[in-house]
C-alpha cells in the first residue's frame, strides 16, 4: 500500500487594503482676522500660481489701510472709528517694519541705485512711523484725532504713489517673477513676527531692528488682546484674497 504524498499548502494572507481620502489641494493661507493677527503655527505651502509677487502682497496691503481709512472718515460711530482706528495702526506698523526688514534690503542689493531709493523710502517711513504713534495714542473725539489722521494719510498716500509707480516696478524688473513670488513668501512671514504698533525710535534697517521687533511684537500683541477689532465677518476682510 503506497502512501499519498504529502503537499504543503502556503496560505497568504491577502495584503489589507486601506482606503486613505485623496489628497485635498493646496489650500489658500486665508487672511481670515483671526489666524493672520494670531497665526500659530499655521504655515501652509502655496501652489506657485496662487503666490503674489511682492508687488501684488504690498498693493493689496495698501488697498486694505485706505479702506481702513475711509471707515474712519465716514463714520459718526466712535466706537466703529476706534475699531477701525486699531486695524489702521496694526496694519500699517506691520507692513513698514515688514518693508524695511525685507524688501528694501533685497532692493538695494537687486536695484543699480537701489540704496538711494531705499534710503529715501527708509526717511519717508520714519515720519510715517512718527505720525502714526501720535494716532495710536489719541481716540475718537479728540479735537487732533481726525487732523492727525488726515495729515498722516496724505502723507502715506504720496508715498504709496511714488513706492508703487517706481521702486516696486524696478524691483519686479530686477528679481523676475519667481524671487518676486518667493520674496514675498519672506514678506508675509516676517509680518507674524514684527510689531503692531509703531515704534519710531526704534532702529530701521537690519540687524537692529530685527532684534527690536522680536522684542517689542510679544509686547504689542498683548495689548491687542483687550483692544477692539473690526468684526471682519460682516466685511470679508482683504477682498477675499491671499496671497
Amino acid at each position: 500500500m503506497f502512501r499519498q504524498p504529502i503537499h504543503f499548502v502556503r496560505f497568504v494572507r491577502p495584503t489589507a487594503r486601506v482606503c486613505r481620502p485623496a489628497p485635498s489641494p493646496s489650500r489658500l493661507v486665508r487672511r481670515t482676522y483671526g489666524e493672520y493677527h494670531f497665526p500659530g503655527n499655521k504655515a501652509e505651502s502655496l501652489e506657485h500660481s496662487q503666490i503674489f509677487k511682492i508687488s501684488q502682497a504690498i498693493q493689496q496691503d495698501h488697498d486694505e489701510l485706505e479702506d481702513y481709512y475711509n471707515r474712519i472718515v465716514s463714520s459718526q460711530n466712535r466706537d466703529e472709528q476706534r475699531r477701525f482706528q486699531n486695524a489702521f495702526v496694526w496694519e500699517l506698523a506691520r507692513l513698514t517694519v515688514a518693508q524695511e526688514l525685507v524688501v528694501y534690503p533685497t532692493l538695494e542689493k537687486a536695484v543699480s541705485d537701489g540704496a538711494q531709493r531705499a534710503s529715501r523710502d527708509r526717511a519717508q517711513h520714519q515720519k510715517i512711523k512718527e505720525q502714526l504713534h501720535t494716532f495710536q495714542k489719541l481716540k475718537p473725539g479728540d479735537s487732533e484725532f481726525m487732523p492727525t489722521l488726515e495729515r498722516l494719510h496724505e502723507d502715506l498716500k504720496q508715498h504709496i504713489k511714488e513706492e508703487q509707480e517706481n521702486d516696486l516696478v524696478k524691483l519686479e524688473e530686477a528679481l523676475g517673477l519667481t524671487r518676486s513670488k518667493e520674496l514675498c513668501q519672506k514678506f508675509e512671514r516676517t509680518k507674524w513676527f514684527t510689531p503692531t504698533r509703531s515704534h519710531p525710535s526704534a532702529p530701521d534697517q537690519p540687524p537692529f531692528e530685527t532684534v527690536a521687533a522680536l522684542i517689542t511684537a510679544p509686547i504689542d500683541r498683548l495689548r491687542d488682546l483687550f483692544a477692539k477689532f473690526p468684526d471682519y465677518k460682516a466685511i470679508k476682510p482683504y477682498g477675499g484674497q491671499s496671497p
